[in-house]
């Protein structure tokens, strides 16, 4: 059985982890889906941005059998790729070319943190959980953890939470810079979905947004005269195409 919910709307293509008897956690199978719910999205025309969700429960991380195939012998083959594969549900969400959001509801944990933290913006319910982890279960952190959390909310934060294993809810992660916005859980997904319809009305031009947006948003980021070289061509497909011109795609 599907563990992936996939649909799209106004534009927007909604992915939905669900598998609630154990929150959610990403088997392989699963985080398969997710990979390939992801490309799918990204290689509709039509769709113009991703809000991904859990329901109730976001993600409790990796499911405990990964973890306990990889413990038994890391470098093992099949073991290796098991973890490769649940670490490619999120590097591959966050590398596609569409916007993303994150919907999280109940808790984003370890790698389901990471998963959150792999979009573009986060939208969370108050009480929603955020924590690494991964101390707490006596591992070091994988998936680039530290990187996702310091390029959201910096050093300190990261070092909070990655090192010290604080955990905040959807409130604090607001005032953090870990989501944009944090409302009561029977508005979360609504208000992520209105956000992604927003850009997703002209999915040509939200492909072209986002691509600039990480450029220039990526750690190190890129000097101001670079940023305007950068914009300067999908600016002027779009002015081409907002005047009627042929803009060959």
């Amino acid at each position: 059985m599907s563990e992936i919910g996939y649909a799209v709307e106004d534009h927007v293509a909604v992915i939905t982890l669900e598998a609630p008897e154990r929150r959610n956690a990403l088997s392989v199978p699963m985080a398969g889906e997710l990979t390939e719910a992801a490309l799918t999205a990204e290689a509709d025309p039509s769709v113009g941005a991703v809000v991904v969700t859990g329901g109730p429960h976001f993600c409790a991380g990796a499911a405990r059998n990964v973890l306990a195939e990889a413990g038994v012998d890391p470098t093992e083959d099949g073991n290796y790729r098991n973890l490769g594969a649940v670490y490619e549900a999120f590097t591959r969400l966050g590398g596609i070319g569409l916007p993303t959001i994150a919907a999280v509801r109940g808790a984003a944990v370890g790698a389901g943190l990471n998963l959150a933290l792999a979009t573009d913006l986060r939208i969370v319910s108050r009480t929603a959980r955020l924590l690494p982890g991964f101390a707490q279960i006596g591992i070091h952190p994988g998936g680039g953890h530290f990187t996702l959390l310091a390029r959201v909310a910096g050093r300190e934060a990261a070092a909070a939470m990655g090192l010290f294993g604080e955990e905040v809810d959807g409130a604090r992660a607001v005032e953090l810079g870990l989501a944009w916005a944090a409302y009561d859980d029977a508005d979360v997904e609504g208000e992520a979905f209105a956000l992604a319809r927003r850009v997703a009305r002209d999915p040509a031009l939200a492909r072209r947004h986002v691509a600039s947006f990480r450029h220039q948003t990526a750690p190190g980021g890129l000097p101001w005269a670079a940023a305007v070289e950068l914009e300067r061509a999908p600016q002027m497909w779009s002015l081409r195409r907002k005047h009627g011109a042929p803009s060959g795609g």
